[in-house]
């Protein structure tokens, strides 16, 4: 009888093949073999550009239709549900440390300059041309938050009008739906969030083919920096995931007089499930019971702050994506201007906070960034083919982030058990919720 097991507990060649075929190890291996191929075939595999580019594009014209339809569902589906002190007290957090982490981001970024190894200074796409360009002044730049002509904006991919409109168009629609109790709006375009969804699938079945290109015309341009560039950023990352861990646990124990060395075993079983799945929904059941069985979280606020967290709680998405935009920016040898890193690190926040909800993982969020500021899109491809290994980095952060948040909601309510904490008293955590938690586990994987 075969069995996916062989003699010895060695794994059958079934399952390797089986791991082969998983998305990441396919871009992973793609990447490798791509750097390979350009350093040995250097100048020649400028040829294959043309075919990383056009992955590019194909996910680039899915962001327009796939923004709009976000933001505004996004919008349009707010109630005043979870409203009050517990509210208030975890988003005050969420966005506090949100901000912290994309300080930490653009500080590092800025210091380090882990982009400046590969040069992307050519001229800008045409298509990004208009939304490309400076403004002269702070009042511009308002200005451009607003299109005369929204079907212009859409057509020249400037993002900030469209966001703009979908905000407006959300919170009207709301209104509407709250009036009339008609959803066939918000339904269409809940639809049409999961065609276009359906369609990043697609193109992202030709993600190894578009990163192998990408990478094999680098690395035949650039030699070996290319290497050493991504390292750089994977090591910028994590370096800037373990400041913000530090962080979260001083102002975590100074507030509440925890004892700080029982925090890492606590915190223990979670980390490791975050980063051997890099999915924050499959660690989330696990961050619930200990929150209550190990750190003596309330149920009531565990409950609340870790589901609230799944999808504004991502700060170590934050911290990446703020990287990612001054690494593009560096790329391309641009300079931002105050007001552009400002602005960076707010869409950096927005993405993660369910207000700007971007379906469809890191490729298409930081294609959203590089399009909204007018940075080169075709260095995004690096990014993408080590985008595995950040993404245990995201989940680290996200998962824990969201435990010492709940720590610190529970301590100002008077809702944490010192007994618990301590290992006096045992507490049994409430079942979850999977079924109810399903819309928050889809949205928390795609910011890991």
């Amino acid at each position: 009888m075969a069995n996916d097991t062989a003699r010895g507990g060695i794994r059958s060649p079934r399952t390797v093949v089986r791991a082969l075929r998983h998305p990441a190890t396919l871009i992973a291996l793609a990447a490798v073999l791509g750097v390979v191929f350009g350093l040995i075939a250097g100048e020649w595999a400028g040829n294959l550009k043309f075919i990383g580019d056009l992955f590019i594009r194909l996910i680039q014209m899915a962001i327009v239709p796939l923004v709009m339809a976000s933001v505004i569902v996004a919008t349009g589906s707010m109630t005043g549900t979870g409203m009050g002190r517990l509210a208030g007290r975890t988003f005050s957090w969420m966005i506090g440390f949100s901000i912290v982490a994309a300080l930490v981001g653009w500080g590092l970024a800025a210091l380090f300059q882990p982009g400046v190894g590969i040069d992307y200074s050519g001229p800008v796409d045409a298509a990004l041309q208009e939304s490309a360009q400076p403004a002269t002044g702070w009042q511009e730049t308002v200005l451009g938050f607003v299109s005369t002509n929204i079907v212009n904006a859409m057509s020249t991919a400037s993002m900030l009008p469209i966001i703009v409109f979908s905000l407006l168009f959300g919170l009207a629609l709301n209104g509407y739906v709250r009036t009339t109790g008609n959803r066939l709006i918000v339904t269409l375009l809940e639809q049409l969030q999961q065609v276009v969804l359906g369609m990043i699938r697609l193109v992202m079945h030709i993600a190894p083919i578009g990163v192998f290109c990408l990478l094999a015309a680098l690395a035949g341009d650039v030699g070996f920096a290319v290497v050493t560039t991504a390292l750089s950023y994977l090591g910028l990352t994590l370096l800037g995931v373990v400041i913000v861990t530090v962080l979260f646990v001083i102002v975590v124990i100074a507030r509440t007089r925890l004892n700080p060395w029982a925090l890492p075993g606590k915190l223990a079983e979670q980390t490791v499930i975050a980063v051997t799945t890099t999915s924050s929904a499959v660690t989330f059941p696990t961050v619930l019971k200990n929150a209550v069985e190990k750190v003596g979280i309330s149920q009531r606020v565990a409950g609340f702050t870790l589901s609230v967290g799944l999808t504004m709680g991502s700060y170590g998405a934050v911290l990446n994506y703020t990287i990612v935009i001054l690494f593009l920016a560096q790329a391309g040898r641009m300079e931002l201007s105050p007001g552009q890193v400002v602005l960076g690190m707010a869409l950096a926040i927005l993405l993660n906070m369910g207000t700007i909800t971007v379906p469809g993982g890191f490729a298409v969020a930081a294609m959203f960034l590089a399009t909204s500021l007018g940075l080169p899109l075709e260095a995004v491809g690096l990014l993408i083919a080590v985008d595995w290994f950040t993404g245990i980095f995201r989940t680290f952060l996200n998962v824990n982030g969201d435990t010492m948040v709940a720590m610190l909601v529970a301590d100002a309510t008077g809702e944490i058990d010192r007994d618990v904490y301590a290992g006096r008293t045992t507490v049994t955590a409430a079942p979850v919720d999977q079924e109810g938690l399903a819309d928050r586990f889809a949205a928390a994987d795609r910011a890991d």
